[in-house]
Order: C-alpha cells, then sequence, then structure tokens
C-alpha cells in the first residue's frame, strides 16, 4: 500500500494557492488540484463524514455539529463519539488492505473510539463539581502520557474562542510527526482546524486571513518536510478544504420566533429557590436566566452555523405546518426543508430535524432563545460550546471590560453551511499525484473513494 497523507484543512479556497507555496510544492511536478463543492449541511462534522465514508447523512447520520436525542429531548454538542457514524470509514476499509497497513486519525471530528490503530483528539476531562482538566483521546492512554511528557497538555484554551492561535495547531503537527518518525503508519488523516477562526472573526478577505494564510504556510512547509524524512517510501498527498465561508451581515434567531410563536416555551430561574426543569442541553435543578422547558415546548431548533433542525418532539403535522409557516419567506432564510426537500439533500435520517432551514448566504442563524439579554443563562457569557445547544461564534470575542463573551451577533464577519451553490461556497481538493484526480471537479463524497483508489499500486 501507498503511504497516504490526507489532510483536511477548512476555508481553502482557489485564490489561496497563491499564498501557499507549500501546497505547490506538493502539486509540483506531478500534482492536480481540482475545485471540491461539499454537500449541504457544509459544516465540519457532516462533512468530514462524508469525506470518510464517500456516503452522505442519509446513510452515515451525521446531521449537524450537534445531535437531537429524541429519548430524552436532548441535544448533544460536539461530543458524540465514532460510533454514531453509522457507515465504514476509510481506516475501517483499509485495515482489510492484504499488506496490513496502520491507521493514524489525528484531532478530526468524531474521532473517540474510530478503530484505527493511532488515535489522538482533544476530550477534556470534566469533573463533577465543574473543573475541566486538560486531556487528550488516545486509542491507547499511555500514548497521551508520552505527548504530554514531551509536548506539554494540548492547548485547548488556544484551540477554540477568544484566544485561539496557532499554538493548538502547532501542537496538533508536532505530536503528528512525532507519530510519523516512530510508527510510519501507512494511512495519516489529520484535521487542521487553525484556517477556520479567521474568517469568521474579520471577514473572508480581512488582512488577517492573509497573516492566517502565512501561518499556515509555514506549518506546512514544516510538516511535509517533516514526514519526508520520517517516511522510507514517496507520501502521496491528498488535501481537502472541506468547506467555504462567505461574508454574512445577518442573523436570523429561530428559537426566538418559535418562542414568540407560542411553539418553544421557557422559564426563568434566579439561582436562589430550587425551580427544577428538562431543559434542551441538560436537567436542572437550580438555574439563572431563561432555559427552554422542553416538558411544554412544541418545538426547538438546534442553530448550526447557516441552517437549523427544527425538532417537533410528537411529529405533529399541524405543528410542523406552523413551524414552515413561520419561516417562509423571512429576511434569511433561503429554504424551509420538509419531506422530499429534505430527502433531496441527502438529509432524511432519524436524527435530522422535521423541519431544516437553510441560511442565505449573507445569513446565519444564532441559538438564542431570550427576547431581553438581561434573561440569558450565565453560561450564554462563557465559552461553554458543550452546555450550549448550538454552534455560538460569538465565543471567539470578548468583552475586555467585562471579561465575559457578548451577546452582539453583529460581531460575526462570516460563516458556511448553506449550500454551495455560487463558486465562493465551494473549496479545492488537491493531490501530489494527478493519476488519483481524473476530473476537475469532484464532490465531498468523492474523496472517499479516490483515496481507496490510491490505496493500491
Amino acid at each position: 500500500m501507498r503511504n497516504i497523507v490526507f489532510l483536511s484543512i477548512p476555508a481553502l479556497r482557489e485564490k489561496d494557492l497563491s499564498k501557499l507555496p507549500a501546497l505547490q510544492k506538493i502539486l509540483a511536478p506531478k500534482g492536480s488540484v481540482a475545485t471540491l463543492t461539499p454537500s449541504f449541511p457544509c459544516v465540519t462534522c457532516p462533512v468530514q463524514a462524508n469525506l470518510t465514508t464517500g456516503a452522505l447523512p442519509r446513510e452515515h447520520g451525521i446531521v449537524a455539529n450537534g445531535l437531537w436525542r429524541p429519548e430524552d429531548k436532548k441535544v448533544e454538542m460536539w461530543t458524540f463519539t465514532n460510533e454514531s457514524v453509522e457507515t465504514s470509514q476509510l481506516w475501517d476499509l483499509i485495515y482489510h488492505h492484504p499488506d496490513a497497513p496502520h491507521s493514524a486519525v489525528w484531532f478530526p471530528l468524531q474521532a473517540v473510539e474510530c478503530s484505527a490503530e493511532f488515535v489522538c483528539t482533544h476530550k477534556p476531562i470534566h469533573h463533577p463539581d465543574g473543573r475541566e482538566e486538560l486531556w487528550c483521546y488516545t486509542r491507547y492512554p499511555e500514548m497521551y502520557r508520552e505527548l504530554l511528557g514531551e509536548f506539554g497538555h494540548f492547548p485547548l484554551m488556544n484551540y477554540w474562542g477568544p484566544m485561539a492561535n496557532i499554538k493548538s495547531a502547532n501542537w496538533v503537527l508536532d505530536t503528528a510527526a512525532w507519530l510519523a518518525r516512530r510508527e510510519e503508519p501507512q494511512f495519516f488523516y489529520i484535521y487542521l482546524a487553525y484556517p477556520d477562526y479567521a474568517p469568521q472573526r474579520f471577514g473572508v478577505d480581512s488582512p488577517q486571513v492573509d497573516t492566517m494564510l502565512s501561518e499556515l504556510n509555514n506549518l506546512l512547509e514544516s510538516l511535509i518536510q517533516r514526514f519526508s524524512e520520517a517516511y522510507d517510501r514517496e507520501i502521496t498527498w491528498f488535501i481537502a478544504g472541506e468547506y467555504a465561508m462567505t461574508n454574512v451581515d445577518h442573523t436570523l434567531f429561530p428559537n426566538r420566533l418559535l418562542r414568540e410563536a407560542g411553539l418553544l416555551r421557557v422559564r426563568e430561574g434566579d439561582a436562589q429557590k430550587p425551580t427544577p426543569i428538562r431543559s434542551v442541553a441538560r436537567d436542572y435543578d437550580v438555574f439563572e436566566g431563561e432555559l427552554p422547558d422542553m416538558d411544554e415546548s412544541a418545538a426547538f431548533a438546534l442553530c448550526d452555523h447557516q441552517f437549523a433542525h427544527v425538532f417537533v418532539p410528537d411529529h405533529d403535522p399541524a405543528t410542523i405546518q406552523r413551524v414552515v409557516d413561520l419561516f417562509e419567506g423571512r429576511e434569511g432564510v433561503d429554504e424551509v426543508l420538509v419531506g422530499d426537500g429534505i430527502a433531496r439533500y441527502g438529509l432524511e435520517h432519524a436524527r435530522t430535524g422535521d423541519v431544516v432551514l437553510v441560511s442565505t448566504p449573507n445569513s446565519w442563524m444564532q441559538y438564542y432563545w431570550w427576547l431581553e439579554d438581561s434573561k440569558a443563562p450565565p453560561f450564554a457569557h462563557r465559552v461553554d460550546i458543550h452546555q450550549k445547544p448550538g454552534y455560538d461564534p460569538c465565543e471567539q470575542f470578548i468583552d475586555p471590560q467585562t471579561h465575559s463573551i457578548p451577546l452582539d451577533a453583529t460581531l460575526v464577519r462570516a460563516s458556511h453551511g448553506a449550500p454551495a451553490r455560487d463558486s465562493s461556497q465551494k473549496t479545492i481538493f488537491l493531490t501530489s499525484h494527478a493519476e488519483f484526480l481524473p476530473c476537475g471537479e469532484i464532490r465531498d463524497t468523492d474523496v472517499f473513494h479516490l483515496i481507496m483508489n490510491s490505496t493500491r499500486y
């Protein structure tokens, strides 16, 4: 089997190649590049599942960055394991190659408990008293202890939120190069999240994006050099840009609209007296601010970048139609999907909402349900990606006076997730060996097949 390194780097555009000479070295002398169209929803977890299974959400079941648990009316954000992927992935099939190759999976979402021989991804330990301890999941726990001894803890504080920077990406690539030298896995999949942040903070063509690309190029130069030194045979490189971002100037608040329509019910707590509630992320005995009451609510929206799943727990047709009527024609809403509309995007799965809302390219969807900021729960002001039942890009900003996350959605400059219809919403795919890329435009689901076809001479 060939030595294959597959890099997953979000938000790459064809125009960025001129600023990434490291990737141009991979293309020369016999490489090739193609336009990559991500499948809707164009966000991290579904796209990574598309890339690694060759299937759409209807088959692999990853319909968003969060999953709705209908049995207890809860949203789980980011923490679901590889067991949630319902079809075989690249490393599952490579395992059966006659050469018995080894695979490594480094930091993609849903990596926990995957079947690759070598796995590493961030997984802090959450203690009952609310403390969080830095840690990473590795398939063999002693591996993280070795990494910890040589590189220190994975700098989670620099991976996401207002302190996100190049340090986390350096740790990912340093440890990947360490494993390459030590084990030489024939298939190595690495997710590099770092390019995701600057566009959302500053806009897709901001000077800060140029700075990010310069830093990314230095990272890639180092990675390519160290991997080339680690392997005793030529490497076949594959790089997928996952999705592209568009600038945004509008925000939709689906849960506020559901609340105003009487479909979402909330209760208010004062953090003093017990106020038991079955809410959407977890249950509480005592809480502060307003939370959705899932015993009383007829609908709730899981908002994820430029789309939202609206769940109607009892699947009542009349309620579903009320939701459709509520959102059709609204500013920022491009499509309201039900039934055949959901199937058209390959999203017909038990985890999919009864209604799926799709943003226009200039808009995104925020999870907020409170109508007054004074009624927001405390976690809204924190970097708290697991307690919030929706993606919150406002976590990338911090108010220097209050040292808290602002509730100002206008701070967000770019987003992604809507169907990639325009060239500005498409990304790139490149390989060091053009014979494995037979055409100039592919879909994310094609990547799986291209890589599998390359595993034999």
